[in-house]
């Protein structure tokens, strides 16, 4: 083998990726995964902490967009398969490609930092300090729960929809009353099965921007295979289409939910067969936004006021890097600055994998995403000049994120589509290009 000595921290769908592509290029590695198995997010019950699958979840993403080019999902899957058959799925890619002999498990990075010589000392669970060339980072960023700030003490059980895991684990939720705040796919998912009349739940829905909600089947066919941006139509013209058509798939208002504070596109839509059907069967209720707790009772903006004994943030996650110091690399409100969401303007030994909020699906852009990392740790790529990096990095943001409703949630939206083709087309042979008259 020959190159650099390269580290990836993470086990999970961007770190099995990564780790698949670097042994393809020859490369020396390890991988450092804090716990006992692959999968990451998809790890049901994993034991650090770091699933947030519930047991009743199955995918948002049809199998269709989902796998990896060259490792197609099972034929027998079902369009919309279950946690357990991704993890399967994984386990399956990780014995394919022979990764697991590469990876050191229940031995995460417990803090990384710049060595003086140059690359990096990592502080490992159980093999002490060690010394690799280049950081690759791919720990995820679905983990580390965020709750909504609102004045006022809640003084019923709160929870983060990362530790639900059914009505009865790891609290009874039954006979209760229950405010769910939050409509992304994970709130609709668990209002849906707190809601069941069997449960004798009385179950709220509150909403700050509400949301749009997409089926997942459009004519008999998962209705995310009709999706594919086309980098060759201006994008604009792209969502005003979208945005024409959404009133066919049914407004939100109609199934008794707030008006959104955006167009259709411009915040990310919920996935959802259930939901509309609960509000619509009286299972279920919406509000707006939360104005303030007092002990049991939860003020709305719109002066009304209601008791409940649970209440659920399912508010999505921070973004965090708990082996690094703060001052060296953090992204607070869930903003870091990465060159095609790779690179880190004036640090060349370090790419980071995964960190996007990728539309359709995190799988086949984490791949993209690996192609270049590869190419640069074997000379085949190499990133402009730090200036045109951070030049680069607004006009990304802009393309990608100007037109999202600004909330740490869309910070990192990405459409995969776009960045495949941007990658593939221009980015790679550019810096193809560059690393030959280096």
């Amino acid at each position: 083998m020959g190159g650099p000595r390269v580290a990836v921290i993470g086990a999970g769908i961007s770190g099995l990726t990564m780790s698949k592509m670097l042994a393809d290029y020859g490369l020396e590695f390890a991988t450092f995964e804090s716990s006992d198995r692959v999968g990451g997010n998809w790890a049901f019950g994993n034991p650090n902490g770091h699933s947030s699958a519930y047991k009743s979840l199955h995918i948002d993403t049809s199998k269709h967009q989902l796998s990896f080019k060259d490792f197609p999902m099972p034929e027998e899957y079902p369009d919309f398969p279950h946690h357990t058959q991704i993890k399967d799925y994984l386990d399956a890619y990780a014995d394919a490609f022979d990764i697991r002999r590469h990876i050191e498990f229940e031995n995460g990075v417990v803090h990384a930092r710049r060595s003086p010589e140059g690359g990096w000392d990592l502080d490992t669970q159980r093999t002490g300090t060690r010394h690799f060339d280049v950081l690759l980072v791919a720990n995820g960023h679905h983990w580390d729960p965020r709750f909504a700030v609102k004045p006022g003490e809640f003084t019923g059980l709160t929870m983060h929809s990362h530790a639900y895991i059914d009505p009865r684990s790891p609290h009874d939720l039954t006979g209760k009353r229950i405010l769910i705040i939050g409509l992304g796919n994970s709130a609709a998912d668990i209002a849906v099965e707190l809601s069941s009349r069997t449960l004798d739940n009385e179950v709220v829905i509150s909403t700050r921007s509400s949301a749009y909600i997409v089926p997942k089947y459009y004519g008999g066919t998962p209705a995310d295979k009709y999706y594919r941006t086309s980098p060759h139509i201006p994008v604009a013209w792209q969502r005003k289409v979208l945005q024409t058509m959404q009133p066919m798939m049914g407004r939100p208002t109609d199934m008794g939910l707030p008006a959104p504070n955006h167009k259709f596109f411009e915040a990310h839509p919920t996935q959802s067969v259930e939901l509309p059907l609960r509000m619509g069967s009286g299972d279920l209720r919406a509000k707006g936004d939360i104005e303030r707790f007092d002990g049991q009772t939860v003020h709305f903006v719109d002066g009304t006021s209601e008791d409940f004994d649970v209440v659920v943030h399912a508010t999505g996650y921070n973004i965090t890097f708990p082996f690094f110091d703060e001052d060296l690399i953090s992204a607070p409100e869930n903003e870091i600055r990465l060159y095609k969401r790779v690179f880190k303007p004036g640090m060349d030994d370090i790419a980071f994998v995964g960190f996007a909020q990728a539309t359709p699906t995190l799988f086949p852009f984490v791949e993209c995403q690996t192609r270049m990392v590869a190419a640069w740790l074997v000379g085949r790529y190499a990133p402009p000049a730090e200036a045109e990096m951070e030049r680069v990095i607004d006009e990304d943001q802009q393309k990608y994120t100007a037109h999202m409703v600004q909330r740490p949630r869309h910070t990192q939206q990405l459409d995969y589509f776009l960045y495949e083709h941007d990658l593939r087309v221009k980015e790679i042979p550019a810096g193809l290009a560059r690393a030959g008259t280096r």
